[in-house]
C-alpha cells in the first residue's frame, strides 16, 4: 500500500494543522481532504479555533510555566502562607486575646482566596492556549475523567453539565493545589471561547463568591464543605458570575 492509500488519521490531521506533519505523508493528507469533505471542514474549524485563541492568548503562550503547577508541586509539603497560619494561631492561643483569633480568620481566608485565585488563573492561561492538548482526559470520558479525579483529590468530583448553556465539555486535568490536588476542568462554546473550573482542598467550610481580575482574565472563587472553586473565564463579570452560578447549582447538589 502507498502512502496515498494510506487512510489518515486524526493524530495526522492535527499535526497538519500544527504544521508538524511530515513531509511524506503532506501530499497524502492534503489529497485525502480534497475527497473526505467532512475531514476538510474539521480541519478547517481547527485552524480557525486556532487562529482565535492565538489571536486572544497568544502572548501568554511563550510565558514559562508557573513553578507552582509543575508536576513536583504535588509532591511539595504545604505551602510557607500555611505554615504562617499555624504559626499566627499558636501566637493568638498563648496571647489569648480575642481580636488576634479575629484577624488570624480573616487573614486565613483573604490568603486563601489569593493562593486559589492566583493558581487557577496560572493555570487557566496556561492551557487555555492549546489546541492539541488542552487536557489530559478528554471530555467523551467523562466517567473515567471523574473517578480520576475523584480518587487522587480525595472528594467526589463531578464535572457540570453545560451543554445546555452553550458550553461543552473539552475535558479535564490533575494540577497541583493550595494543599494537595487539584481538578481542572475546561469547557469551550461554539465560538472557541474556553472557561475553566479548578477545585481544591480548602480550610474553611463556606465562603460567599469573591471576584478577581489578572491580565485580561476574570475569575470567581467560592469554598463550600470543605472545598475550593474558582471559575475562570473572561472578565465579563456577568456572564463569569452567571457560569459560576450554573456551577455552584450542580456541585451543590452532587456534593463535588
Amino acid at each position: 500500500m502507498t502512502d496515498s492509500n494510506i487512510p489518515v488519521t486524526e493524530d495526522e490531521l492535527h499535526a497538519y494543522v500544527d504544521n508538524e506533519l511530515p513531509g511524506e505523508r503532506l501530499a497524502a493528507v492534503e489529497a485525502w481532504l480534497a475527497t473526505h469533505p467532512d475531514d476538510s471542514a474539521r480541519v478547517a474549524s481547527w485552524r480557525a479555533m486556532s487562529d482565535t485563541l492565538q489571536a486572544k492568548y497568544g502572548a501568554v503562550a511563550d510565558e514559562p510555566v508557573p513553578p507552582r503547577l509543575s508536576l513536583d508541586a504535588l509532591a511539595r509539603p504545604p505551602r510557607r502562607w500555611m505554615m504562617g497560619a499555624i504559626a499566627a494561631t499558636l501566637v493568638a492561643f498563648v496571647a489569648g486575646g480575642s481580636v488576634g483569633w479575629i484577624a488570624h480568620g480573616a487573614n486565613t481566608k483573604q490568603s486563601m482566596f489569593a493562593n486559589f485565585t492566583d493558581d487557577a488563573l496560572d493555570a487557566h492561561k496556561l492551557y487555555v492556549v492549546e489546541v492539541r492538548h488542552p487536557v489530559e482526559v478528554a471530555g467523551n470520558e467523562r466517567a473515567h475523567l471523574q473517578q480520576w479525579l475523584s480518587k487522587r483529590c480525595g472528594y467526589q468530583v463531578r464535572a457540570p453539565e453545560l451543554d445546555a448553556n452553550g458550553l461543552k465539555l473539552v475535558g479535564g486535568r490533575l494540577l497541583p493545589g493550595p494543599s494537595g490536588p487539584a481538578s481542572f476542568l475546561m469547557y469551550e462554546n461554539a465560538s472557541g471561547e474556553r472557561f475553566t473550573i479548578y477545585a481544591s482542598r480548602a480550610t474553611t467550610e463556606a465562603t460567599q463568591m469573591r471576584y478577581a481580575a489578572n491580565d485580561g482574565n476574570g475569575a470567581m472563587f467560592w469554598a463550600d464543605r470543605g472545598v475550593g472553586y474558582v471559575v475562570s473565564g473572561p472578565t465579563d463579570r456577568t456572564r463569569l458570575q452567571h457560569v459560576a452560578r450554573l456551577v455552584y447549582d450542580q456541585t451543590e447538589k452532587t456534593g463535588l
